[in-house]
Formats: C-alpha cells, sequence, structure tokens
C-alpha cells in the first residue's frame, strides 16, 4: 500500500520541479555562511542541502528586501516551502511581504511567527499592515493589548509611530499629537529622526507652525542617514524652494559642452592640422642634414580630482514603556 507523507512535512524534500521553475535564481556569491549564526542554528533540524538552500535563500532576501522587495519576497516564499515549520522562515516570508505591499501575506505570516516564538517582534509591522488595509481601529487596539514593557526600545517608538498614525487616519489628529508627546522625545537615539518627524508632522495639522517648524528641525539634525525628508519640509516652511535647481546644472553642461557630432568633427579636424605641421617638419628636416632627429613631446593633462565628503546614548525609554502615559518632551 502506497504511503504518503505527513502535511507541512515539504521541507524535508526538494520541492516538485513545476515549484522550482518559477523560484528566482540563486547567484554564486549568495553563501549559507552569511546568514546570521542564530537564525543558522533554527536550520539544523533540516537536511544539511536543504538547510544551505534555505540559507541561501534567507540571505537573497535580506539583500534584495530593499532594492527589490518583490523578489524578496519570491526567495522567502521558496524558502518557506522547504522549511514552513522554520520561525525565521515564517517572519522573512512576513517582513518581505511588507516591504513589497503585500499586507494580507505580511499579516498572516507574522502571526504565524508570533505564534511560533511568543515573541513580538514586529508588532509595528503587522499595526501598520492593518492600516495599509484600511483597519486603523485594529491597529490601534493592538497597541492597547502589547506588553509594551517587553518590546526593544526601537520596536516600541515604532508602534507608538504607527499608533499615532493610525489616530490621524480616524481624524484624530489631537490624539496623536497627545500619544507622541513622550520623554523621548529628547533622547539621541537611532528612532530619534522618525519619532521627531512624526510629531512635528501631527502638529503642522493642528496648525501649530513654528512648533511644527522646531521639530522638524531637530528631526533634521537627528536625521543623519536622510531617513526622512525633515530638511526638505523644513525649507518647505521657511519658504525655500529647490524645483528648477538641478534642471539649470544641466542647461550650463549643455552650454558647455558641444553636440557630440559637432564635437567630433572639431576633434577630427585638430587631427588632420597636426598631421599637416608634421609632414612639414619631416620635409625640412631632410632638406639639413646636420639636423639629428628629434624626439616627440608628449603632452600631459593633470586632472584634479574632487574629493567628496559628503549615537547612540544610553536609551530613557520611561515615556513608551513605563505606566504613567507620555511624559512631556525634553
Amino acid at each position: 500500500m502506497e504511503t504518503r507523507e505527513p502535511a507541512g512535512r515539504a521541507f524535508d524534500t526538494e520541492p516538485p520541479a513545476r515549484d522550482r521553475e518559477a523560484e528566482p535564481e540563486l547567484t554564486d556569491d549568495i553563501r549559507a555562511e552569511d546568514l546570521d549564526a542564530e537564525v543558522r542554528g533554527e536550520l539544523r533540524a533540516l537536511a544539511r542541502s536543504i538547510a544551505d538552500t534555505v540559507a541561501r535563500r534567507l540571505v537573497a532576501t535580506g539583500r534584495l528586501i530593499d532594492e527589490d522587495p518583490d523578489t524578496a519576497l519570491a526567495h522567502a516564499v521558496a524558502a518557506r516551502r522547504l522549511a514552513s515549520r522554520i520561525p525565521a522562515v515564517r517572519e522573512a516570508v512576513g517582513i518581505a511581504a511588507y516591504h513589497a505591499g503585500q499586507w494580507q501575506t505580511a499579516l498572516a505570516e507574522l502571526r504565524t511567527y508570533h505564534r511560533m516564538t511568543g515573541r513580538q517582534d514586529h508588532l509595528a509591522l503587522v499595526a501598520d499592515a492593518e492600516r495599509a488595509l484600511g483597519r486603523p481601529e485594529r491597529a490601534i487596539d493592538l497597541y492597547r493589548a502589547a506588553d509594551r514593557s517587553a518590546l526593544a526600545p526601537a520596536d516600541a517608538i515604532e508602534l507608538l509611530i504607527v499608533t499615532a498614525g493610525a489616530r490621524r487616519d480616524l481624524g484624530q489628529d489631537e490624539a496623536a499629537v497627545a500619544m507622541l508627546q513622550v520623554r523621548e522625545l529628547g533622547v539621541d537615539a537611532p528612532w530619534a529622526a522618525r519619532l521627531r518627524y512624526a510629531y512635528a508632522d501631527g502638529l503642522l495639522a493642528l496648525g501649530r507652525r513654528d512648533e511644527a517648524r522646531e521639530w522638524f528641525a531637530r528631526a533634521a539634525e537627528a536625521d543623519e542617514d536622510a531617513g526622512t525628508d525633515a530638511a526638505e519640509r523644513l525649507l518647505e516652511l521657511d519658504g525655500v524652494t529647490l524645483e528648477g535647481d538641478d534642471l539649470e546644472g544641466e542647461d550650463l553642461e549643455a552650454e558647455a559642452l558641444p553636440e557630440d557630432s559637432d564635437y567630433d568633427e572639431e576633434l577630427d579636424d585638430e587631427d588632420d592640422d597636426l598631421e599637416d605641421e608634421d609632414e612639414l617638419e619631416d620635409e625640412d628636416l631632410e632638406d639639413e642634414d646636420d639636423l639629428e632627429d628629434g624626439d616627440e613631446d608628449e603632452a600631459v593633462v593633470d586632472v584634479d580630482a574632487a574629493d567628496v565628503k559628503d549615537l547612540d546614548d544610553e536609551l530613557d525609554t520611561d515615556g513608551v514603556h513605563g505606566d504613567e502615559g507620555p511624559g512631556t518632551p525634553a
């Protein structure tokens, strides 16, 4: 009698050929060894060859998630076909789906990851996916039910920002700004720029322009990686516009350089003139027997290269994690 594999054991064998045809290619530079050691530990339950393939899929997902989230998701889904019971794989699918705008998939996978691990690492992504699906009230409920004291500071701040956005989705701008009035506004941390930006944007929505300008400025100061457009928003509030600057630069370059075809013709004419001068010099040298052969001088052009130049303090997160509610910004 024919035996069948139990459901959910697909990760023990290679997927069918029809499934592999839709999977993105794994290039030679994607190595299993590049995967985080903790995640690789989760793959030890798999056969060695399967574990290496899954590891490479996860590495590819991480590399592509910002620049090509659709392909990153395809890699993660390919890993899930082989290892659907590995929490890190479900996490990767959920995060990649979020970046690719596949909100339902993101919700399903991240909730599965949370159930498998008991962790709440990505509550902010779950809440934001609910917002994207037009359900901001669910994002608010998620914030209320979360054990925020168990979250890492960055995760707690991100969940706060998303929930304030959900308040604004519901037209509750005053409540959104009140939520963001936490002491972490005055803390220098990797997430400071995003928190200050959200607060400034909320203030501007309420017509509190001067306060908004102050916090956009503080957001721009903290935004070393240009992760927000705080600097541009600040210029807009000051009445400064950069529109047309790039075009003017392009026009100047176009005036400085002739058309390619005309430029090539000018170079050809210069080459012909040089050849004629060389011929005349050769004739003069033949008539004068006492002259020795001259050395040709080589023209050297020096081009100067322009050099381009283009906090973590300890976090005080009582305003987010504490029981007393939002504090007052520093």
